[in-house]
């Protein structure tokens, strides 16, 4: 090959790679994310209470899902007394939207650290796992915030009508899985479709013995003649 003609290879084998590239770019899912307001008004064991937190979800995709992570920039609700390390744990719920409707639960670790008396209780990022079952464009809003601490516990739902906080464009998961479980189910055996498919197999089966069974009486048969000589 002359140094031209390897040159021109190089500069072909780039450009392709770089299309690829693109194309790549071009494929992923269109994801959009906003910080939004949440009036939170929370039922606590000493009367209600209100608050307002900017909430920010985010995804990572993880296999054929997303991790999303809900994020409190100020904090909720109070205390009247210290809370110690490890005496409050938070979870949610974020409501799906769009192609898809239900919910998701997320949850984070209990405080790390004491949360004085009457000081707004910052949540710490809660996070859980999305699947897509449908495709489209999914929308993910902040729902029903829930503080389990020193045995009560504390539900505090959005009045505001918050609009999302993430959009994406998903493509629902396992698509084709019949087939694919099909084949996976089958263990290494005959595919049986029905009773006529079950009698084909049955009927080799039978056909293999019967062989090996004719065979193993000719090797006798033979085995004896030549005892006998």
């Amino acid at each position: 090959m002359s140094y031209r003609t390897y040159q021109k290879r190089t500069a072909a084998l780039a450009f392709a790679a770089a299309l690829a590239g693109s194309a790549v770019l071009m494929a992923a899912p269109a994801a959009h994310a906003d910080v939004v307001d949440v009036n939170y008004e929370c039922k606590t064991p000493i009367g209600d209470k209100s608050a307002v937190s900017p909430i920010d979800i985010k995804s990572v995709k993880s296999g054929s899902g997303y991790k999303l992570t809900m994020s409190w920039q100020k904090g909720v609700s109070s205390s009247p007394v210290d809370l110690g390390k490890g005496a409050m744990s938070p979870s949610a719920v974020i409501k799906l939207g769009g192609a898809e409707e239900g919910t998701v639960a997320v949850s984070g670790p209990a405080n790390a650290a004491t949360i004085p008396a009457n000081t707004p209780i910052k949540i710490s990022d809660l996070s859980g796992t999305y699947t897509p079952k449908e495709t489209g464009k999914v929308t993910f809003t902040a729902d029903v915030l829930t503080i389990k601490a020193l045995g009560t516990t504390t539900t505090c739902t959005p009045s505001n009508s918050p609009k999302p906080s993430l959009a994406l464009d998903v493509t629902a998961a396992g698509g084709g899985s019949g087939e694919t479980q099909s084949g996976s189910d089958s263990g290494g055996e005959l595919p049986q479709t029905g009773p006529e498919d079950s009698a084909i197999a049955l009927g080799t089966l039978g056909g293999t013995v019967l062989l090996a069974g004719a065979a193993g009486v000719l090797w006798l048969t033979r085995r004896n003649q030549a005892v006998r000589r």
